[in-house]
């Protein structure tokens, strides 16, 4: 079933169980990649998908990806499933994770399943800086720098980001791929000092899991750390 929360657009997807989980895509992703993990997990849980702004039915709106939009907006489908679902899980790709964390933070949530998750954006953004040559005072100063490499440095972003440092205590499954490029491994070692928290290695894996091997290894920690939260 295809709705709006709040004119955000959202998939639902009805499960045989009292559990339903919250699926948050990452970047270039949409709404409908909630469909293949609502098929592996064999309808046993209900799941409903958002597309965070400037994706999905949301392209080309003149919106933009931030955490001050993207925030609200996953807290507010979480108020509508909570009203509907007893037990309420998350499965979030990279920065979905990320944006997950600061709108469920205080949030009940029952197990969490982060897949290449953004655990340290303040870092993210100063290697970014660090790879493009930019300053602190430079993009202070210029507010917005474009770079090489198809991102976009935003001093407003970064602000946020050191403004709003993460909480989290929700037990949490992590994936992470060994040759994963953008998320380092002292950044996921350092997220996994917290407590319920537990970390899967797929060796050459990376940060976007899409060859046939990486998803079929991904789907299998899916059942496996979903399974043991039906028991």
């Amino acid at each position: 079933m295809r709705f709006l929360i709040e004119n955000i657009p959202c998939l639902s997807l009805k499960g045989d169980t009292d559990m339903a989980v919250l699926f948050v895509h990452g970047k270039m992703g949409c709404k409908e990649e909630a469909v293949p993990f609502y098929e592996n997990m064999s309808g046993r849980v209900s799941v409903v998908a958002l597309d965070l702004p400037a994706h999905g039915e949301r392209k080309n709106r003149g919106e933009t990806l931030t955490p001050w939009a993207a925030v609200p907006e996953i807290l507010a489908v979480y108020e509508w499933m909570k009203t509907r679902f007893p037990r309420i899980s998350v499965r979030a790709n990279s920065v979905g994770a990320y944006f997950s964390m600061p709108a469920l933070e205080k949030e009940p949530i029952e197990k969490a399943l982060f897949v290449s998750p953004v655990t340290d954006m303040q870092k993210l953004i100063e290697n970014m800086m660090a790879w493009a040559t930019v300053t602190k005072d430079e993009l202070r100063e210029k507010r917005e720098i474009p770079t090489a490499f198809g991102e976009t440095l935003s001093w407003d972003y970064y602000a946020w980001v050191k403004a709003h440092p993460i909480v989290w205590n929700a037990p949490t499954e992590v994936l992470y791929g060994s040759n994963d490029n953008l998320i380092s491994q002292e950044m996921i070692s350092a997220f996994m000092q917290g407590k319920n928290r537990r970390l899967t290695v797929m060796e050459g894996g990376e940060h976007w899991f899409h060859t046939e091997e990486q998803l079929a290894f991904m789907k299998a920690w899916e059942r496996n750390v979903l399974s043991e939260s039906q028991k």
